[in-house]
């Protein structure tokens, strides 16, 4: 099969978001301007850099109550800065429970039982019992083709590991098992590992 997205795919369900799998989540969580907080999943997320630590996020959708992209873009071209919380297979209801289109006034904290903790170098919230947080501040926000995408690029400011998720020196995904996004309404868990050596090690 080969279609042109601009033709359509004949098929009950775009193929699109199937084919770029597993992708990471991003649990955005940011502060207005305002002092209200929020908290939503992104699986338009990843590392883009290691010297300095970069990270991008994008957002393809708007919101009525909002002038551009969802509440997570808004308060961070508002404040600058946000954090990035790595979601774990345990926490996979109350992160879906976070992802609702909710009013721009809602604290998905809140709403969701979420315990948070205070970032250490940006103003902003961090999800408490995550495997890890990446404290972010803005290096740019860039208009994709497409009504209401956007990607948010950020450098890491700050990094916060959880104590049982270090294993002989080495962040161990196997202790908390990362969630991952699939197409449609498919996620996965990562469980087992294997390494390859590179051809020049």
């Amino acid at each position: 099969m080969f279609y042109r997205p601009e033709d359509g795919h004949g098929l009950p369900h775009n193929p699109f978001n199937a084919i770029v799998t597993p992708r990471p989540i991003g649990w955005i969580s940011t502060k207005g301007a305002d002092g209200s907080e929020n908290l939503a999943p992104y699986s338009f997320f990843n590392a883009v850099a290691y010297v300095p630590p970069q990270v991008m996020f994008a957002s393809t959708s708007g919101k009525p109550d909002r002038a551009k992209g969802k509440d997570s873009v808004a308060n961070i071209i508002d404040t600058g800065v946000f954090c990035v919380n790595v979601v774990e297979y345990a926490a996979r209801d109350v992160m879906n429970l976070s992802s609702g289109g909710y009013d721009k006034g809602t604290d998905e904290f809140e709403l969701a039982g979420i315990e948070r903790s205070a970032c250490d170098t940006i103003d902003c919230s961090r999800v408490t019992n995550a495997p890890a947080n990446l404290e972010c501040k803005l290096t740019q926000v860039v208009d994709l083709p497409g009504e209401a995408n956007i990607a948010v690029f950020g450098e890491v400011t700050g990094i916060h590991l959880r104590d049982d998720c270090l294993r002989d020196g080495i962040f161990d995904v196997t202790t908390f098992q990362p969630l991952a996004r699939l197409g449609y309404r498919d996620y996965a868990r990562v469980e087992t590992l294997f390494s390859l050596n590179r051809p020049d090690e």
